[in-house]
């Protein structure tokens, strides 16, 4: 009997999208592997990394001990540059992994998405350089600088209009579509009286409200996940492996429902 199609729409999150490695390592072990995945932000990341062949186990091991310091350097002129940091040591880095690839030299179909600031719009982001689509979606308004594709001349995070990227799965032809939320609803937090710290939480709090309406809107996403994460914070890089572990936990906890969808 074949089984239906299974996508993973593994949505932004920033450090807790840790979560998506140790989610995917519970799915490996347990014989259920992916037909199509879709990410957005660090769920790109992930995803891609993934799509080319890094094992969770690998990622684990690559993200165990990261530091800010290693994926990102700030802008000498911020203003000038349109972000507070550069992403060329990420870039760097994932190139180390996975080498410089193209969508169709993938293992298994991946997508993932952007958002185009001058278009107000999502962008999907299926051809040409996997590492550079990967690296827009991760773009975070502000913070780093946007990225240029193709027509597209100011990408970035793909979490702003779509952080959980379910619809840009199922249109790759899943039948089953299993989304992993590692943000989830958002949570009280002291006020730190930061400018960066300010702004970003607007867009978590924004974020979160439209992702709510959005999951409950779409009746084709067959099964809705959010790791057990508490209040870890998706902008500092000190609970990695406790987000790896509730991954996993996760996924162990939902691989014989995910089986039974199939």
């Amino acid at each position: 009997m074949k089984h239906k199609a299974l996508g993973f729409a593994l949505g932004a999150g920033g450090s807790r999208g840790v979560a998506h490695i140790g989610f995917l390592q519970a799915m490996e072990e347990n014989g259920i592997r992916p037909d199509f995945v879709a990410g957005s932000s660090m769920g790109a990341v992930v995803g891609g990394m993934y799509c080319a062949g890094m094992s969770p186990e690998e990622m684990h091991r690559a993200v165990k001990d990261l530091k800010l310091h290693d994926i990102a350097s700030l802008n000498p002129i911020p203003v000038k540059k349109n972000g507070l940091m550069k992403m060329r040591k990420a870039r760097k880095l994932i190139v180390s992994y996975i080498g410089e690839r193209s969508f169709g030299d993938l293992l298994i179909p991946f997508t993932c998405v952007a958002t185009d600031l001058l278009k107000g719009e999502s962008v999907i982001l299926s051809e040409g350089n996997v590492v550079d689509a990967m690296l827009a979606s991760g773009s975070i308004p502000g913070v780093f600088t946007p990225a240029k594709i193709g027509e597209h001349t100011m990408l970035s995070d793909g979490g702003i209009l779509e952080r959980v990227p379910a619809e840009a799965v199922k249109k790759m032809g899943a039948d089953v579509v299993v989304a992993v939320d590692v943000l989830g609803t958002v949570m009280e937090k002291k006020a730190t009286g930061k400018l960066v710290n300010t702004f970003l939480r607007y867009i978590d709090v924004m974020d979160s409200s439209l992702t709510r309406r959005e999951r409950e809107a779409r009746q084709y996403i067959d099964l809705w996940l959010e790791p057990d994460l508490g209040g870890m914070d998706q902008y500092k890089f000190k609970q990695l492996e406790f987000a790896y572990r509730k991954g996993y936990e996760l996924g162990c906890a939902k691989c014989e429902e995910i089986g039974s969808l199939l």
